[in-house]
């Protein structure tokens, strides 16, 4: 059996017997305003059955600066350090999307699980590239498209559904986001 398979399912046996998945962030540094610490954190730590065991960051001083942070056992230099790991199982990949491939690929030649965030990668050409990659390494992944299951996109989404607000012809959408860009404090 191939280091693949033995991951997923040493995994499924761990869980099965209420053992937590370990979870690893790439991307977590010592910077308090990433999306992995106002997005991932929380939901890692609100959902059972995960623990965040590792984290990288672009730095091996800003990983040890977050895993202290935030009560994170281990720090390391690189995705492929912190995917090498065995209390690691689950790799999520929050780091700036031109820097996605470099990591998943480096992930996925571990065996581990992979979460990315969307967009996968930078363009269709790379995108493809490591989707095949997953599939020829049998390496479970998912990307995560997070706004689609934001509660008031999901309320207005099942109200045009329900055609509450009659035949949609045209919308315009107008967002906020945090975090996107330089801010006064």
């Amino acid at each position: 059996m191939d280091n693949r398979n033995t991951t997923v399912s040493t995994v499924a046996e761990r869980a099965r017997a209420g053992q937590p998945m370990g979870v690893g962030i790439v991307g977590l540094g010592a910077s308090p305003d990433s999306w992995a610490e106002t997005a991932h954190l929380p939901a890692l730590r609100a959902v059972p059955g995960y623990e965040l065991r590792g984290v990288s960051a672009s730095s091996h001083q800003s990983a040890r600066v977050a895993a202290e942070r935030h009560g994170v056992p281990f720090a390391f230099a690189s995705a492929a350090d912190l995917a090498a790991h065995d209390a690691i199982d689950l790799v999520v990949i929050s780091v700036r999307v031109p820097l996605h491939a470099a990591a998943i690929s480096s992930v996925l030649d571990s065996g581990k699980i992979v979460f990315s965030e969307w967009p996968l990668a930078v363009d269709t050409a790379e995108a493809e590239a490591l989707t095949a990659q997953a599939a020829a390494l049998n390496t479970p992944t998912a990307v995560g498209l997070q706004a689609r299951f934001n509660p008031p996109v999901a309320y207005l989404r099942d109200l045009i559904a329900d055609g509450y607000v009659g035949e949609v012809l045209s919308s315009t959408l107008i967002g906020s986001g945090g975090y996107w860009g330089p801010e006064n404090r």
